[in-house]
């Protein structure tokens, strides 16, 4: 359930509508539903009530500060990859306690100041990076606690590029390996072995999988404990998907159902890393039709908003509906709708029924929120757009478009160049 709805043909985002916002601030732009937002953390969260849990927003899905501190203020943790989203995540006022680092490439600094801010654990993802992390923590004068990633090589059933849990993929290490890697983190005077962690993949429209994931990894916990690790927290990492077009994902009370039903009586704190299925439906994009094209076989929408604004139809040959904002319930056609960036790759749809529009109406591509502005890029110079968050019957531009000043912040010419 999302706030995106149509009245009288307009689409309106809570009770303001799209339209509105476009003539004011132009276009492209991202627009979140704060009403949206809130539901599905609280959703999620309560899905799992009566398990001693913590619910830690993925900042990868949607770093935008207005959103990390709406779920803040929810009481939300977080799950991190860089120490440019532990950055954001302080800013927005998450305590450091609440802070779980997750990634397979953590850097020396990244390192050095997740241990000085005091995060709740690194889930650390090869022997190598867990004795850095020793290393650090040592010269810093600190202990580091850490849950170790474990591979359950488990087939989440989404596309191959997000998923993590199978022997073949870059993440974690090896269920066969793990007992190895716990008696080197237990033999290092720096380390305080408090968890263990494991994460399959993304989009993920079954709970089958993540159920087969718990059961093999409680079966490693019981071993560690005989070897005397004291396991407290178990990470399952978050996958949960959404529907973006005819997918069937489970609702969160079902997912949890299992999960809670298998962890009862262990004593575990589950972590849980939701992050796709809050922000993707509570998010949209909006872009203009700057021309119409006939070719020879192909019909194109020539839209102002393009890859380098929303990378995933072209990366994954990911589906978002496109809808009309203003629907003038005139015949649909069938077209590519394709952006400004000269890549034969840049389309945000190939060979759709979409309506018939022309130049100067307004797209919605919805199911937007998550991995849309996080991976969005300056190619081909062009300005990253405007985030904005509707709240009831008001706006609020929660990020400024950039400006061409922007694009060369930063850079300087060299003196011998300077001529």
């Amino acid at each position: 359930m999302h706030h995106f709805k149509y009245r009288d043909n307009e689409l309106y985002c809570e009770d303001v509508p799209v339209r509105i916002i476009a003539e004011q601030i132009g276009t492209p732009f991202y627009l979140y539903s704060h009403a949206t937002l809130k539901r599905h953390y609280l959703i999620f969260d309560e899905a799992f009530e009566g398990l001693d849990r913590l619910v830690c927003y993925s900042a990868k899905a949607n770093t935008n500060l207005s959103v990390l501190k709406l779920f803040e203020s929810l009481g939300s943790g977080l799950d991190i990859v860089s120490g440019g989203e532990l950055y954001r995540g302080l800013k927005a006022g998450f305590s450091p306690d609440k802070i779980v680092y997750s990634g397979v490439g953590k850097r020396v600094d990244e390192i050095d100041y997740a241990l000085e801010a005091g995060i709740l654990m690194f889930n650390v993802e090869s022997i190598e990076e867990l004795e850095l992390i020793n290393k650090r923590a040592g010269i810093l004068e600190t202990i580091a606690p850490v849950a170790i990633r474990v591979n359950p090589d488990v087939d989440p059933k989404t596309h191959p590029y997000i998923s993590t849990g199978l022997k073949k993929n870059k993440f974690g290490i090896d269920k066969e390996a793990a007992i190895e890697g716990y008696n080197v983190a237990r033999g290092l005077e720096n380390i305080d072995v408090v968890g263990i962690d494991c994460h399959i993949g993304s989009q993920i429209t079954d709970a089958k999988p993540f159920v087969e994931a718990l059961e093999s990894i409680k079966d490693l916990i019981d071993e560690l404990r005989k070897i005397g690790l004291d396991i407290r927290f178990l990470d399952m990492g978050g996958g949960l998907g959404i529907t973006y077009n005819d997918e069937s994902p489970p609702h969160p009370r079902e997912y949890a159902k299992e999960i809670v039903a298998s962890l009862k009586g262990t004593q575990l704190k589950l972590i849980l890393e939701p992050g796709r299925v809050i922000v993707g439906n509570a998010g949209i994009l909006v872009t203009e039709v700057l021309f119409r094209k006939s070719g020879k076989d192909k019909e194109f929408i020539i839209a102002d908003a393009g890859m380098n604004d929303l990378m995933r139809p072209t990366l994954y040959s990911a589906f978002h509906a496109i809808e009309p904002v203003v629907d003038n319930e005139g015949q649909q056609i069938t077209a590519d709708v394709v952006g400004p960036i000269c890549e034969t790759g840049d389309f945000l749809a190939v060979d759709r029924k979409i309506s018939d529009v022309i130049k100067g109406d307004l797209l919605a591509v919805m199911s937007a929120g998550a991995y849309g502005f996080t991976m969005s890029s300056n190619y081909c110079s062009r300005p990253r757009v405007a985030e904005v968050m509707v709240k009831d019957d008001n706006f609020y531009v929660v990020r400024d478009r950039e400006r061409y000043e922007d694009l060369v912040n930063g850079e300087s010419i060299p003196p011998f160049l300077d001529v």
